[in-house]
Order: structure tokens, then C-alpha cells, then sequence
């Protein structure tokens, strides 16, 4: 796994956390793969934080672009404000 800094890894633990952000959106972004971001995820959580969200996340469709129903072509939410360096867009 390549070096990250730590505002990478925040972004990372935040994208995965969301339901409706796919592993392969992680990857796309920062080329960190689906076992690399279980582990990041168990590094940066608390023991039960992370089983809860493993639990949460396992075969779920949403998280996974092979499950996902062919007419989803996007990687957020219609309803999604934009997100820049970080930080949520005001309107």
C-alpha cells in the first residue's frame, strides 16, 4: 500500500463509511483497494466502530459496483452537495 497522509486516510475512512460511496470510487480516487481500505478502516476506528460498520458494509449493493443495479452509473447521490477539498460546498 502506498503512503498516504493523513487527510487522505480521513477521506478515505469518510467515503467508506457512506453507504452509497462504492470501494471502487476509493480506488478510482486514491488507487487503494477494497482490502486495503478494511484495513485502514481497522486502523483508524475503534474495535467496535469498525465490526459495526464491517457488519454494516458486507455484501451490501450499494458498496459494491458488481451488486449494483445496472441504471446506477454515478458515484453520489443525485441529492449529494458538492464536496471541494474536503469541506462541504455552502449554498
Amino acid at each position: 500500500m502506498q503512503y498516504l497522509s493523513q487527510t487522505e486516510r480521513d477521506r478515505i475512512v469518510e467515503m467508506a463509511w457512506e453507504d452509497r460511496t462504492p470501494f471502487d470510487a476509493i480506488e478510482a480516487q486514491f488507487g487503494v483497494t477494497e482490502a486495503n481500505v478494511i484495513r485502514i478502516m481497522r486502523q483508524e476506528m475503534k474495535a467496535t466502530s469498525f465490526r459495526m460498520w464491517r457488519k454494516r458494509v458486507q455484501g451490501r449493493s450499494t458498496k459494491h459496483v458488481a451488486l449494483r443495479n445496472k441504471a446506477v452509473d454515478r458515484f453520489k447521490c443525485s441529492r449529494q452537495r458538492t464536496v471541494s477539498m474536503n469541506k462541504i460546498a455552502k449554498r
